[in-house]
């Protein structure tokens, strides 16, 4: 039986009896691999590039909005710097980051170092533009509606549509839901020395 828990009870719950197997991520993954008995048996490190977290913004909201865009990019990348930065507030950053995440500093960049993170506009860019996200985009795809992840009334894998930078699109083209666009970033790279 597959029960979604809440990050706050997973590790709790996988000390039961009952409980044989969870999925989760960081921090909680370091916490439960180091019970007794505990066995990993698969990570997202397997599978590069097939998990990304992303800034998703509501494609209308953003036409009307063309400023948020470059705000949050623009943010991010601040927080980017402050956070590869040798400073104080670099360390201060990721100690509130860690605490917001549930560990310490030494919880947080483990968790870092084994995350590929685009702190490096010019590299997220690359990513975006490159011919695998395609690839894996279409293989993300196909496993989500093989396991009825795209909805009960996805009757083929194409029902949702997703475009890319070079102008190519997976699915229904009149159905586009996600977009990847490194316009925001570009501009970001650009900028920076």
């Amino acid at each position: 039986t597959v029960v979604n828990t809440s990050d706050a009870d997973m590790v709790a719950a996988y000390g039961t009896s009952d409980v044989t197997s969870v999925v989760t991520w960081n921090p909680l993954v370091s916490e439960i691999i180091a019970m007794p008995g505990a066995h990993k048996v698969f990570d997202s490190a397997q599978i590069p590039g097939e998990i990304i977290d992303l800034m998703v913004v509501n494609t209308e909201t953003l036409k009307d909005n063309p400023a948020l865009g470059k705000a949050l990019v623009g943010a991010w990348y601040e927080v980017m710097e402050l956070m590869t930065s040798d400073t104080p507030e670099g360390k201060a950053a990721k100690e509130e980051m860690a605490k917001a995440s549930g560990t310490d500093l030494a919880g947080f960049d483990a968790q870092l170092a084994s995350t590929a993170m685009f702190f490096d506009p010019a590299k997220a860019v690359e990513f975006t533009n490159g011919s695998e996200l395609p690839k894996t985009m279409d293989l993300v795809r196909n496993f989500l509606f093989s396991h009825g992840i795209l909805g009960t009334n996805a009757t083929s894998v194409d029902v949702v549509g997703m475009s890319f930078a070079d102008g190519s699109t997976l699915g229904d083209a009149n159905n586009v839901k996600l977009r990847f666009d490194p316009a925001f970033m570009a501009e970001v790279a650009t900028a920076t020395p």
